[in-house]
Parts: structure tokens; sequence; C-alpha cells
């Protein structure tokens, strides 16, 4: 059963950087289990090239001035 991913991450004091590991942030999101990790992220992954499509088919092109989305990272 898929559930909402949330990414409780400790930030430091205004004004610092804080390096955040996303890939182990989702590990422990997901109790270090790494494959129902991938497996939500692969669902995830679905889901927003799905709205993007249908984004894609709704938006007018002089809105965008001809620009289309790509669905595939290159």
């Amino acid at each position: 059963m898929a559930f909402q991913l949330s990414l409780d991450v400790d930030l430091p004091e205004p004004g610092f950087e804080a390096e955040v590991d996303l890939a182990d942030a989702v590990l422990e999101a997901y109790g270090g289990d790494a494959k129902t990790a991938i497996r939500e992220l692969l669902l995830d992954a679905d889901f927003l090239r799905d709205q993007l499509y249908v984004a894609s088919k709704v938006m007018s092109a002089g809105y965008a001035r001809g620009w289309r989305p790509k669905y595939e990272r290159v």
C-alpha cells in the first residue's frame, strides 16, 4: 500500500547551509527498506509523467511559446 512520503530533515539555524543526502533521507523514510523505496519512487515518477502528459495536452502552445515538455531525462 502506498503512503505519502514525508522527509523529516533537521535544518540548522537560518544563515547556515545544510547538506542533506536525499538518498539517505528517502531510505530512512522507508525504514531502510531499499526495494520499497525504489518501488515507491518509480510509482511517483510514473505519476508525475502522467501529470506532465495531461498538462502538456491542456496547455496552449501560445502560453508556452512553443515549448513542449520532455518525458525522459537524456
